[in-house]
């Protein structure tokens, strides 16, 4: 009788880390179809220079905002646009600095919370077509920081799913793997 319910536990576990792969997989497969060019671009791989929270990268962390603002939208069943969703997570963060380096930072970077957003929006808009919802989701990520609130969903999304990846990040619940040179 034990033996069987440790194989039953087993079986359940084994199906449970299957379903979590193929999770995985649609994520990646979504990231890829509307972020491809992104992903792919040498401005956002050097992303991985740059710590954000901890010892995750910039590059990890948006890569996780993605992921679960993916995962809110459909846990939630939201309606947004799965392709704004994507590349405004994807972009939120292309500060392109190391907003630790506060010897070689201005003095207006330093506040880096407060003027971040617009910086990543004019790098992002510099490199990329933007949509007037994926401007919104970078410009308005950091609410209440942002102090006008965002007004579309796909914004809201990926406000919430940035605050739980920068809170788990911080505390270490999420982990990364430190900057790496390229």
């Amino acid at each position: 009788m034990f033996e069987s319910i440790l194989i039953r536990r087993r079986q359940k576990r084994k199906e449970r880390i299957q379903r979590l792969y193929e999770r995985q997989k649609r994520l990646h497969a979504l990231l890829k179809e509307h972020g491809a060019d992104i992903l792919n671009s040498e401005n956002f791989r050097n992303t991985r220079r740059h710590i954000q929270h901890g010892n995750m990268t910039v590059h990890s962390h948006v890569m996780n905002v993605a992921r679960y603002s993916l995962l809110l939208n459909k846990k939630f069943r939201i309606g947004c646009n799965k392709h704004d969703l994507v590349r405004g997570a994807l972009l939120h963060d292309y500060f392109l600095y190391d907003w630790h380096d506060k010897e070689h930072l201005s003095e207006r970077r330093r506040l880096h919370g407060f003027w971040h957003p617009g910086i990543a929006l004019r790098n992002a808009e510099k490199e990329y077509e933007l949509s007037d919802v994926q401007r919104e989701i970078i410009k308005k990520h950091m609410w209440p920081l942002s102090v006008v609130p965002p007004t579309c969903r796909e914004a809201w999304v990926v406000t919430t799913a940035d605050k739980y990846c920068s809170l788990m990040e911080t505390i270490g619940l999420h982990k990364g793997h430190g900057a790496k040179a390229s």
